[in-house]
Order: C-alpha cells, then sequence, then structure tokens
C-alpha cells in the first residue's frame, strides 16, 4: 500500500474507532468505577480489539467467500453500514448498529463483562470496523499490505488505549462542544470514504455502471 491509501485507511479507522467518541460512553459505562479499575478494563479493551482485528484481518476474506460472497459485494455493503454509522455521526444520533442499543449496554455491568461486551463489541470492534478490515484486507495483495493495515489499526488502538488509560483527565478537558465538532467532523470524513467504497464495489458488480 501507497502512502496514499495508508493515509485514507487511516482515516477511516479512526473515524469508526475513534476514542474520543467512544470516551463518553466508557465514563458512562464505568460510572462508579475507581481509576484503577477504568485503567485495568482499558488495558482489557485493548487487548481484546487487538484479537477480533488480527482474526479479522487475516481470516475475515476467507469467512465470506465460505458463503460465496465477494469481496467487491462486501465492499458495497460495507459501504451502506459506514454511510448509515457517518449520517448518524453527522446528525448527532446514536450509533446503534455499530454501538448497540441501551438495552444492550446495560445488559453487563460488571468489569469483566464490559471488557469484551459491549466495549470491544460492538462499540469498538462492530460492524463498521470489521467491514473496513476484510474491505481493505481484500484490496492488498501481499503480506506486507495487510501488516501495514495492520500497523494502521494498531496505531489507532494504542491511541484508544491512552485515551480510556486516562479517561478520567481526558473527560474533564473534553467538552461537549470539542465532542460534537470532532464527531461531525469524522462523520463526513467517514462518508466521503464509505461513498468511495461502494462505488468502487459497483463497478465491479455491475460493470454497465461504469
Amino acid at each position: 500500500m501507497d502512502y496514499a491509501e495508508l493515509t485514507k485507511a487511516f482515516g477511516a479507522f479512526f473515524a469508526i474507532m475513534n476514542p474520543f467518541v467512544n470516551l463518553p460512553i466508557f465514563l458512562a459505562l464505568t460510572a462508579g468505577f475507581t481509576v484503577a479499575q477504568q485503567r485495568a478494563l482499558a488495558l482489557k479493551i485493548t487487548i481484546f480489539s487487538a484479537i477480533m482485528c488480527v482474526i479479522i484481518l487475516f481470516l475475515g476474506q476467507k469467512i465470506i467467500s465460505f458463503f460465496g460472497i465477494t469481496i467487491d459485494q462486501f465492499r458495497i455493503a460495507g459501504g451502506i453500514v459506514l454511510t448509515h454509522i457517518a449520517w448518524s455521526m453527522l446528525n448527532g444520533n446514536s450509533i446503534t448498529s455499530h454501538h448497540g442499543t441501551d438495552k444492550e449496554k446495560d445488559h453487563m455491568q460488571d468489569l469483566s463483562g464490559l471488557a469484551f461486551y459491549p466495549i470491544t463489541f460492538p462499540m469498538i470492534v462492530g460492524p463498521g470496523t470489521i467491514a473496513t478490515l476484510i474491505i481493505y484486507a481484500g484490496h492488498v495483495q501481499e503480506m506486507t499490505g495487510l501488516i501495514a493495515v495492520g500497523g494502521v489499526v494498531g496505531a489507532i488502538l494504542a491511541m484508544l488505549f491512552v485515551v480510556l488509560f486516562f479517561a478520567s483527565f481526558f473527560g474533564k478537558v473534553l467538552t461537549d462542544t470539542m465532542r460534537v465538532i470532532m464527531t461531525r467532523l469524522m462523520g463526513m470524513i467517514l462518508l466521503a470514504i464509505a461513498v468511495e467504497m461502494i462505488v468502487a464495489g459497483a463497478r465491479v458488480v455491475l460493470p454497465g455502471l461504469a
């Protein structure tokens, strides 16, 4: 992958897995926890997210192939999912397809349960992240490309760990206005990337459109 593709991949993953967008939800779900418990949870979330991303990155394309789905068909479907997420971000609505419903969030409130569900899945590694991982994995042809994509995701997860580890500090510094501005900006970037995914997939699946 060249620099332009890596930059685009970083923008897509950062928009979907944005640590600062997920921070208010993390703080709400860990209300009443001590700082030590929050930091232990941040470590577990990062580990679980990394494991899920690695599995999806290397096996995701084989899984969709098993069901007879091509990467271009999945690119269109993934682009539609990302469009829904981006539209929700632009309008300030709750992203239930990626973050889960309120009922799902309230299902588990213990420390070990929160580490995987609902914070790791579906908040961080939800349908949008999974679709984007499979699409970029199918786009690259060599192992070096997969490693490059993995490096981009790793950088996002490192940022996520830092933000969640110091959640109590960032929660005080990051104002509601800053969160809104960041969410809208990331939503616009994600929408542009989603449109490109849909167009690229449609050109292959429906060659007459080209």
